[in-house]
């Protein structure tokens, strides 16, 4: 089987990549829904929270990098119960990752872009999409990654200098103005979305780095950056649209484009625009899609994760079809449901993956005192 090695770059660039994902399309409107004009300040406090969040999940992968989450899992909890707990994290993952982030594609396309168009279509064809990319594997992925970058920051900053004109500062205050109370739902609604999906990384890139000791650091450096967009596509949002306008509307950085008009010139130019945000929906699902690979092929001890592509991939559409029955649902289901189970299982689960770890380091030094001492 070939040994899957990238680059300590293209793992932060990845990670980048990861994090901004579905997040900018849907972030902007959940904090202003919640926060309003101080959805910036959710946004400031729930990356602290996210790094906090990070540093559990990375915790245990700094003590021994060569190790990903499925082999951890069962190092702690043996070998049946492990394996048990990884296939049902698994299905998990798979139900409440990469399933909903390609229905919100095709839900974005369908209202914003595609309104004649089935949304099954839409799924299918961007589905086959991430099937084709895991299918080549993670060192393809990465290399694409590398090349797709610049474009994405090309587009992003472009976007960001074109809206300046449109901003009104009075859309920023009053600052706090029912109090500190919204804040912390607020950034954990962000921290839901942006940060702790970051489980499904710990599936691929400790022993998928040429430097795995480092790759801690990498993905450091690729939330930041992440979140660093998320909170400039925030703001924007607040100051060119306003925060009503920004709650109300489900995707607000897709309306931020439609605002750009330069002289009466240069406008209606959010369909170029979208690329953006389509090349980080197509990573964050082929992300999801191929730790979800990887993860069955390791618990079933397959070599090769090839052949389980093309039946995930069909699965994964099909499911993606009918995961929501309409958009208050899915609106329903991401105000109630998603926070807690994402804390479960970005948060939740490795901190006590850490605690096993660390009870099992002190049992040996407890037992051999007490030898020493009889």
């Amino acid at each position: 089987m070939h040994v899957v090695k990238i680059s300590l770059r293209q793992v932060s660039i990845l990670t980048a990549l990861y994090t901004i994902g579905s997040a900018i399309l849907i972030v902007p409107s959940g904090l202003a829904s919640i926060a309003k004009q101080d959805a910036w300040i959710a946004c400031l406090v729930g990356t602290g929270l996210g790094f906090i969040i990070l540093a559990v999940q990375l915790q245990l992968f700094r003590k021994h990098p060569e190790v990903n989450l499925m082999q951890w899992s069962e190092k702690l909890f043996g070998k049946w119960l492990g394996k048990t707990i990884s296939f049902l994290l698994l299905l998990t993952l798979f139900l409440g990752g990469p399933t909903t982030v390609l229905h919100e594609i095709g839900i974005f396309m369908t209202i914003q872009m595609l309104p004649e168009t089935p949304i099954q279509a839409i799924i299918f064809l961007f589905g086959a999409l991430a099937v084709l990319g895991v299918r080549l594997g993670l060192e393809v992925l990465a290399r694409t990654a590398e090349m797709m970058f610049p474009w994405f920051l090309l587009l992003f900053v472009s976007m960001s200098l074109l809206l300046l004109s449109e901003i009104r500062w009075e859309y920023a205050g009053p600052i706090l103005e029912s109090g500190a109370s919204p804040i912390f739902p607020a950034a954990l609604s962000f921290v839901s979305i942006a940060f702790l999906p970051h489980i499904v990384l710990m599936v691929i890139f400790p022993g998928a780095v040429n430097r795995s000791a480092e790759a801690y650091k990498a993905v450091y450096i690729g939330s930041l950056v992440g979140a660093v967009a998320l909170f400039l596509i925030i703001g924007l949002s607040i100051l060119v649209l306003g925060p009503d306008l920004t709650a109300r509307n489900m995707y607000p950085s897709y309306m931020l484009a439609k605002k750009i008009n330069i002289g009466n010139f240069l406008q209606r130019i959010e369909a170029a625009m979208a690329v953006m945000w389509f090349i980080t929906l197509f990573f964050r699902i082929s992300l999801y899609f191929y730790a979800i690979a990887i993860g069955i092929s390791q618990i079933f001890h397959i070599k090769n994760y090839q052949p389980l592509v093309m039946p995930l991939g069909w699965i994964l559409a099909a499911v993606s079809v009918f995961i929501y029955p309409n958009v208050p649902f899915k609106l329903h289901w991401d105000a109630t449901i998603w926070v807690p189970y994402t804390i479960t299982i970005g948060f939740l689960f490795p901190l006590v993956l850490l605690v096993i770890y660390g009870m099992r380091k002190m049992l040996p030094k407890k037992s051999k005192k007490q030898s020493d001492s009889a």
